[in-house]
């Protein structure tokens, strides 16, 4: 079989899958230098921002599967469906998730101003969601990827 000669446990499509998930992290942590000005490491392993490394790593996925086991076949369906599920969450729910713990943080610091005791001692993750067009652009990248490795997958 085609995939068995892959890095991460045998198999082919999984070092696709990494190399797209790693490009969209990676991306976020030079964004971070050239915003901040200082590596934020830490951006490797967040959630949320720019690019969604969720849709990168589901398109990536269903690209490898539609490019070894054809445009038509079931696999390639299942990957594109668990795709646009995954995408859809990311845009949606997390976002949602996202916006809400902001409302919640505000909440908590005005509430812990005006009695003078401290409620809750950290703040919640606000970073959890992407918009629209970060989760176009992580599944462009996800399909860029795909797509760019396909010598690799048919060897």
């Amino acid at each position: 079989m085609l995939l068995d000669s892959g890095v991460f446990l045998g198999n082919k499509i999984l070092d696709v899958v990494f190399i797209a998930w790693f490009s969209a992290q990676f991306y976020k942590v030079i964004s971070s230098v050239l915003m901040e000005g200082q590596i934020n490491i830490r951006r490797l392993w967040d959630t949320g921002g720019m690019p969604s490394s969720h849709s990168a790593t589901v398109t990536s996925l269903a690209t490898c599967v539609g490019l070894i086991e054809g445009w038509g076949s079931s696999e390639f369906a299942m990957a594109t469906i668990f795709a646009a599920v995954v995408m859809y969450d990311a845009a949606g729910i997390r976002r949602a998730a996202g916006k809400q713990a902001g409302v919640l943080n505000k909440i908590i610091e005005r509430l812990t101003h005006k009695i003078e005791e401290k409620i809750h001692d950290e703040r919640l993750k606000e970073l959890l969601g992407h918009t629209p067009f970060e989760v176009m652009i992580g599944a462009s990248l996800g399909v860029l990827v795909g797509f760019v490795m396909e010598g690799y997958l048919l060897t």
